[in-house]
């Protein structure tokens, strides 16, 4: 279900969000671009407006086409087979709409709009761009590279350095995208001005259709081999699956640095169209100690949106592993055995037997309640994702009105530069952390006898465990907090127009204090911008009323934490008071 939900509906929103922002700029700088003299669009708004609506349709077109060319031989069996195999099968069908949409864009820029060549070369370069930074993605998340086997040999002495070398991974990730997209960036602007930037994302989210259905392959791999854990099958089908997986890791890695490419060129190109729009005579020197403010701030804001939701995650999974837990011990079936005895002993059959060997009778199977778990991490994620969405709106509008236009600007840069740099490293990180771990199953280290090889596998899972929430939260969210802010900011760009530092100012009290007052809801009323264990109430004993039906009467584990004696007691009031928490991090497990 997370598969699909985060990989698939979330990227595919992403992506579309992406595509229309990057038509909504185009569209937009067109109109201003098209009356200053002696500009390659003088006189031509119409044809570099309707443009940006024909590349779309072009694509689309040349995605079908492409969807045909993907096929493959069988090479190998099971994990017997090179990555790169399995990934040229899907290459082929990008590269055939990349070759068509190439030929078609000829045709509408030059022979029906009559743009001229830069604005066509601005569209193949958008093109080639995102290409690159798929392909550079892939060497950085795929097994067959050195990136993630450094990570994997990192395993042997144990999770920690796991976890660092991926950081190093990731960090440097973000190097050759970032080379990329400048070339990209200054060739394009060189080229077409500001329209030459907008509608280069217009070309590199051209074959959308065939880029997004790769990214979508991972979800269906994964829950391929989830059907066949369950139905039992044998090592053979778990071995192919399981291959398959590991591509689907690296292509939804690819997804991803392409929507991160695509997302920053499409917010510069909203944040030209609003330069445009509120048309300030003062200018924009990045010494301005105004526009200067702007960019650190901005350049904050990514970090607080990636911080919310890391840990909106930590509280999700704290919540559904007590679920899980209390089922393990209180689901029984009709003899009487418990699931959690139910997989301890299908666990050791089937590391006895083989997997696919040995099954439990079915008077003897216990069935999960999943549908709990699904609405605990649904019911969690509205909730977490209430106020990194309002300060995604609200901080362009209070810098914005308080300030003014130039701070606002600054305050854009600032949060692309910085939300493209995290979003590119948590999102190659997670992808390196996920297929260390897959490249451990595929040399056996889970099944080695040596203790040392089982060490260096669980450690590598740590790191997957780490991994998750960094590719598949808030590196993709990065994504959509700088398009939304850029969008916030186009929006209101006409109540700015003409206007000066502080002109104004008292309508920027407005978001202020809707900010201030959506932060002491979440905060003391709502319990969620706060330090608390989201597990305090279950570990004393009592299950959170919001459960689910017949939740009120579950008693939960506690999770190895102490939960008295004056030490913890004298540590948590400190820490608390420190933190602004008040009586402690567990302030309700606390004997008073």
């Amino acid at each position: 279900v997370g598969d699909n939900v985060g990989d698939v509906a979330g990227m595919g929103a992403d992506l579309f969000e992406s595509y229309v922002g990057s038509i909504i700029a185009a569209a937009s700088l067109a109109v201003t671009q098209a009356q200053k003299e002696g500009d390659t669009l003088q006189g031509k708004s119409t044809q570099a407006i309707a443009l940006a609506f024909l590349l779309p349709a072009v694509g689309i077109v040349a995605s079908t086409i492409g969807f045909f060319a993907v096929n493959t031989s069988a090479q190998g069996k099971g994990w017997d087979v090179h990555l790169g195999t399995l990934m040229w099968a899907l290459e082929k069908g990008m590269y055939l709409a990349a070759a068509l949409f190439t030929a078609g864009a000829y045709v509408c820029v030059v022979q029906i709009c009559g743009l001229g060549t830069n604005i066509f070369a601005c569209v193949i370069i958008g093109l080639a761009a995102g290409m690159a930074i798929g392909k550079v993605t892939e060497y950085f998340t795929s097994f067959d590279f050195g990136p993630v086997m450094s990570i994997k040999d990192r395993g042997m002495t144990g999770p920690a350095t796991v976890v660092i070398q991926g950081l190093g991974v990731g960090m440097i990730s973000c190097v050759p995208p970032t080379l990329v997209l400048s070339v990209a960036i200054v060739s394009t602007s060189a080229l077409g001005g500001a329209y030459g930037v907008a509608i280069s994302a217009v070309g590199m989210l051209s074959t959308l259709g065939i880029t997004l259905a790769t990214d979508a392959y991972g979800p269906v791999a994964d829950n391929a081999g989830g059907l066949a854990e369950l139905s039992h099958l044998g090592k053979e089908v778990r071995d192919i699956t399981d291959s398959l997986d590991a591509l689907g890791n690296t292509t939804a890695a690819t997804g991803k640095g392409f929507a991160i490419g695509s997302a920053v060129l499409t917010a510069l190109s909203l944040l030209s169209a609003f330069k445009n729009k509120i048309n300030d005579p003062t200018g924009y020197d990045v010494g301005d100690p105004v526009v200067l403010s702007g960019v650190l701030t901005g350049a904050m804001l990514p970090y607080l949106f990636a911080a919310l939701t890391m840990i909106s995650v930590g509280k999700a999974a704290a919540e559904i592993i007590s679920e899980v837990r209390w089922q393990f011990k209180h689901i029984r079936n009709a003899k009487g055995i418990s699931l959690g005895e139910c997989i301890r002993v299908y666990t050791e059959k089937a590391e006895e037997f083989g997997e696919g060997v040995y099954r439990a009778a079915p008077e003897d199977e216990v069935e999960p309640d999943s549908d709990k778990c699904v609405a605990i991490s649904t019911r969690s994620s509205v909730r977490e994702m209430i106020a990194p969405g309002a300060y995604a709106v609200l901080a362009p509008l209070m810098g914005g009105f308080l300030v003014g236009p130039r701070f606002l600007m600054g305050l854009l840069a600032g949060a692309i530069t910085s939300g493209c740099m995290l979003a590119i490293m948590m999102a190659n990180a997670g992808g390196a952390w996920d297929n260390s771990k897959k490249l451990c199953e595929k040399l056996g280290l889970k099944k080695s006898k040596d203790p040392a090889k089982k060490e260096q596998q669980k450690a590598c899972v740590v790191g997957d465990t780490v991994g998750d929430p960094f590719k598949d939260t808030s590196g993709p969210a990065l994504n959509i907090l700088i398009k939304l802010m850029s969008m916030v900011s186009l929006t209101v760009a006409p109540l700015l127009k003409d206007h000066k530092d502080y002109d104004h100012w008292e309508y920027g009290l407005i978001p202020t204090a809707i900010f201030v007052v959506l932060t002491l809801i979440l905060g003391p009323m709502m319990n969620i911008l706060t330090w608390d264990d989201p597990l305090a109430n279950m570990v004393s004993g009592d299950a959170p009323e919001d459960m689910g039906k017949g939740s009120s009467s579950r008693s939960y584990e506690p999770l190895g934490l102490p939960t008295t004696g004056n030490r913890r007691n004298t540590v948590c009031k400190v820490i608390g008071r420190l933190l602004g928490g008040g009586g402690g991090v567990h302030q309700n497990l606390v004997t008073p």
